[in-house]
């Protein structure tokens, strides 16, 4: 054998080792990438959703949708734990301890006092929390916007600024009120950051805000009927701000049959009870919010930390109520009902 013959057949034999090797290098490479993504599917997320104010409730909707848009697969991929309460503290506490009990992947959360109780829920744990429809004005809920810090990110409710859109649309719609009723949850912790944009607002216009801070319906009853047992009740519109208590069923007909019987107009969160309604609202999107909550649990999901996570912003959505401001005899300007979402005839 030549030794040109002897080096041909040495590379042919060091050809096909080559080979060999790397067939099967790329075929334990292919199953562990399959190993990998088929680990990556059978994952199956549980999330603890509370939904703590029941006039927010289509947030779980919207998060849901948003979850399945994403490529969550409710029974495939994803699981949920629903837990409905109304404006109760315990009942927060209760569920959101056994969410960290349960060792959920993720707590979906709102309104405001259930995501503050959230956050402490889970403090030393590493469940993360996405808010929704939650102040963090005057809260400590996060560090800041950008930088929520610790494991909670979240969809920002703009209070401030709702509130005082509310009471700017009332005063369009009762140009000649001199005094406003607000009513509103006592110490509730994202009523004073609204109170401080309002106060001066209402000065500047001539505006008395009479305030009536209660701690339930009852309490609401028995303000209005010392009012009304005046002579003079001394009110030209009711101002309903970014607050649960309002909006509780009990609470909001105790409001709503008062305005009723003395005529006066009210306004500022949509709501519709028992036939007793408000002539207009100011609001956020419930659905649109749980969706925008829902891409930010996907970021989670996929690896990025909470508190690194900037928080986002609700969009405002008004609704007027056409027919029941006609009713009181109020004039609704064209501007105004060209800036409505939502108008109801």
């Amino acid at each position: 054998m030549t030794t040109e013959e002897a080096f041909v057949k040495s590379n042919g034999r060091f050809q096909s080792t080559f080979f060999r090797w790397t067939t099967i290098f790329l075929v334990i490479l292919f199953a562990l990438l399959a190993t990998s993504c088929n680990t990556e599917k059978s994952k199956v997320y549980r999330v603890g959703i509370l939904s703590g104010l029941d006039y927010m409730a289509g947030a779980v909707d919207g998060f849901k949708a948003g979850m399945a848009e994403l490529g969550y697969v409710e029974g495939q991929n994803i699981e949920y734990d629903l837990q409905s309460t109304n404006f109760d503290i315990a009942a927060y506490q209760r569920i959101l301890q056994q969410f960290v009990a349960d060792k959920v992947d993720l707590i979906f959360v709102f309104p405001t006092e259930a995501s503050i109780e959230a956050k402490t829920a889970t403090q030393g744990t590493d469940i993360p929390v996405v808010f929704s429809i939650a102040n963090i004005e005057d809260t400590g809920l996060v560090n800041s916007l950008r930088e929520p810090g610790g494991n909670i990110t979240g969809v920002r409710y703009p209070g401030p600024d709702i509130a005082l859109k509310r009471f700017e649309i009332m005063l369009e719609l009762v140009p000649e009120a001199k005094h406003m009723l607000v009513p509103y949850q006592r110490g509730y912790p994202i009523v004073a950051s609204q109170l401080e944009l309002l106060r001066p607002a209402a000065a500047a216009k001539g505006v008395t805000l009479i305030e009536a801070p209660v701690d339930n319906a009852a309490e609401l009853q028995a303000f209005l009927d010392q009012r009304a047992e005046s002579a003079d009740i001394g009110l030209d519109a009711i101002l309903i701000i970014p607050e649960p208590l309002a909006v509780t069923p009990d609470a909001f007909l105790v409001v709503a049959k008062f305005a009723a019987e003395h005529q006066i107009p009210l306004g500022g969160a949509y709501a519709e009870v028992e036939g007793y309604k408000s002539i207009f609202g100011v609001n956020i999107d419930p659905m649109a919010v749980g969706k925008q909550a829902a891409f930010l649990a996907d970021k989670i999901f996929r690896g990025t930390p909470a508190g690194t996570i900037p928080v986002v912003s609700a969009e405002s959505y008004m609704t007027i109520n056409y027919s029941a401001a006609q009713e009181l005899g109020l004039t609704v300007p064209e501007s105004l009902l060209a800036q409505a979402n939502q108008v109801i005839h």
